[in-house]
């Protein structure tokens, strides 16, 4: 399994109870939307679609490059449509999606910029993404003793972003960003 999945396995209480309250907001923005299609775009092996209660059982679709997280996400959630795809190279129609979710994906990507644009291009509404907000991010798993020799930073982390750079990329793509925090991650409410 991923290093994402194991994340979602931890036996540390604080970073039980962070990720409880990321899934905790998540779920206060996603529930206030109208959403009758979802995109999961980079579900991993399913952990938002099995917290995320409110979703549309039979209009929700999820795409991961990862073949085993889609085998794995398939178990966890028989009621969503699940295939092998890119975030950056989307097999959608235009404004297919009155939601996309692409959340944890953006910071592994060398050009989030071209996933940007597929999110946007496949919604028909509103796009959340969330992103590890940086230093915080990074000098919480030092303290973890986590990844010291890169700093704290994960091997798989290309970008990093913060409150004010992540509005700036996601302002390229969408007329509207609203940003909030979920330490220690940010998550940002777009509309196409």
């Amino acid at each position: 399994m991923s290093t994402n999945y194991e994340k979602f396995q931890t036996g540390n209480p604080v970073v039980k109870r962070m990720i409880d309250h990321f899934y905790a907001q998540l779920g206060s923005v996603v529930d206030s939307l109208d959403s009758g299609s979802v995109l999961d775009a980079g579900c991993g092996e399913g952990e938002t679609l099995t917290r995320l209660e409110g979703l549309p059982r039979k209009t929700t679709t999820a795409i991961d490059l990862s073949e085993e997280a889609v085998l794995h996400t398939e178990r966890r959630v028989p009621w969503a449509d699940i295939s092998v795809a890119s975030v950056t190279e989307l097999p959608f129609d235009d404004d297919s999606f009155d939601l996309v979710l692409c959340l944890e994906v953006l910071e592994h990507l060398p050009e989030p910029n071209a996933a940007l644009a597929e999110l946007s291009r496949v919604s028909a509404g509103d796009v959340i993404v969330s992103v590890p907000h940086e230093p915080w991010f990074r000098l919480g798993s030092l303290l973890r003793g986590k990844y010291v020799s890169g700093l704290g930073n994960h091997p798989e982390h290309v970008n990093h972003w913060n409150r004010r750079t992540l509005p700036a990329l996601l302002e390229t793509h969408f007329q509207e960003v609203r940003l909030t925090g979920a330490f220690p991650w940010l998550i940002a409410h777009c509309r196409a």
